[in-house]
C-alpha cells in the first residue's frame, strides 16, 4: 500500500491545538484535531474509521468551518489507495 507524504500545516496544527484545548469543542472536531496533530510529521497518514468521520463532516451542513478544515486536512493525509 502506498503512503502519503503530506503533512498537517502550521496553520491547522495552531487549529487543531485550539479545539483541542477548548472545553466546548464537540467530540468530533476533537478527533479529527488529534488526527491533525498527528501527523504533523512525514510517515502518517489518517486511519480508515477518521477518513469516514471526515467524510461525513465534509458533506453535512451541522458541521462549522473549523472542523470542516480539519476534516478537509484529514482527508488529504489519507491512504490513497484506500
Amino acid at each position: 500500500m502506498g503512503t502519503n507524504k503530506k503533512v498537517t500545516s502550521e496553520r491547522i496544527s495552531s487549529l487543531a491545538s485550539q479545539i483541542l484545548n477548548d472545553d466546548n469543542s464537540s467530540k468530533t472536531a476533537k478527533t479529527l484535531a488529534g488526527s491533525a496533530l498527528s501527523q504533523t510529521q512525514k510517515g502518517k497518514q489518517t486511519g480508515s474509521q477518521v477518513e469516514d468521520l471526515a467524510s461525513k463532516v465534509l458533506q453535512s451542513s451541522k458541521y462549522s468551518d473549523q472542523t470542516k478544515s480539519l476534516a478537509g486536512s484529514v482527508l488529504a493525509q489519507s491512504n490513497k489507495e484506500r
